[in-house]
Parts: C-alpha cells; structure tokens; sequence
C-alpha cells in the first residue's frame, strides 16, 4: 500500500493556512482518482482507493493526521505499520518555507528545515521517507513565520495553491510507478511542475 500523507492541522480554524497545504494536496489526489469516502483511523482521516499505472492499478491510501503538527509522526506510524508500508513508499506533502511560493520540489530524506511535522515523523520512524515540498515562501523574517504558516492565503495567492494542488493529483500516476525511486520521483516533479509553473512577482 502506498501511503501518501498531507500535513496540517485539524479543524475549520486551520483548514486554509497556509500550514495546511500539505491536506489540500492529499485532498486532491484521492478526489481525483476517486477514492472512498473518509474515516477516522490511525489518530487521522484516511481515503483508500487506486493509482492507475502503465502496469496496472496499485492500491494507495491518502492520510491526513488529526494529532495537530507536532505529533503527526505517531499517526503515520500507525497507518504505516497496519498497512506494512516500507518507508520508501511513504511520501508526505508538507509547506516549505525555503522554496518560493509555488514552487514544487521532491526528495528522499534530508533535513527538516524546521518542520515540526517532519521532525516528529523522523523521531518516530526515521528520515528516509519521500518529501514533496510545495513552496509557501518566506515572511523575510524568523519571528514572523509562526504566524504567516498559521495564516491563511492570502486571495491573490488562491490561483496557484488550486493549481499546484490538481498537478500534484494529476500527476499522482507517477508516485506508483515501481520503483519509486529517484528518476520516478523528478518525472514526478517534472510533470507537476509543467502542469502547475510557479508564478512570477
């Protein structure tokens, strides 16, 4: 089972900070390829369903974990260990504040950057599971950033976020293609990127 996480923060206070985009994503991707309906399991709310590839259908599960940022690890650990999924088959959706709004990036393992959702599935389960980076941007300053993540975008931004977020769904095919490794993942980051170009200031 591939298991694709968004991050986030539960409730309608959080659902369009920009902290968030890591659930609109995830929402798009199993509305897109027509996954079941949500329910409430692993501490988080999951959507099972299939990703069509050039060898066949392969079974995914999208996970939205309901334990507030700091503590998603433990309900992606407890989705992967049901489900038996190698961390080479999870990839998680996260805001990067190092990456321009916009702009998409995928990698396995490497640092952090100061994510407190990364950082406790690190702490649970171990670095080396797949990051899809969706750019936020930076507020130009470290003591702003806690409040810009946990603010919603802003209207001129809603364009791109709805536009990254259906390239990360219509590209999902590639994410279950076997091997999901490194040259699967930049066709991956390839076609999202075609799909949805960053946009320029």
């Amino acid at each position: 089972m591939l298991l694709i996480v968004g991050l986030g923060n539960p409730g309608a206070k959080y659902e369009k900070n920009r902290h968030n985009i890591g659930f609109m994503a995830v929402d798009a991707i199993a509305d897109a390829h027509n996954f079941g309906p949500e329910k409430s399991k692993f501490q988080g709310l999951i959507r099972t369903g299939t990703l069509q590839t050039s060898s066949g259908p392969i079974k995914a599960a999208t996970l939205k974990p309901a334990t507030f940022m700091n503590e998603s690890g433990r309900s992606v650990q407890a989705a992967a260990k049901f489900y038996k999924t190698p961390l080479s088959q999870i990839i998680v959706f996260h805001d990067e504040l190092d990456l321009a709004a916009g702009k998409f990036r995928i990698k396995i393992g490497g640092g952090i950057a100061g994510h407190n959702g990364l950082r406790s599935i690190k702490a649970h389960m171990s670095a080396d599971f797949v990051r899809a980076r969706m750019g936020i941007g930076h507020p130009g300053h470290k003591d702003r950033v806690h409040g810009y993540v946990l603010s919603d975008f802003a209207k001129s931004e809603k364009i791109w976020v709805e536009d990254i977020c259906q390239a990360c769904a219509r590209a999902a095919e590639h994410l279950a293609e076997a091997p999901l490794d490194v040259n699967q993942l930049n066709k991956y980051s390839t076609k999202v990127t075609l799909l949805a170009p960053a946009p320029t200031k």
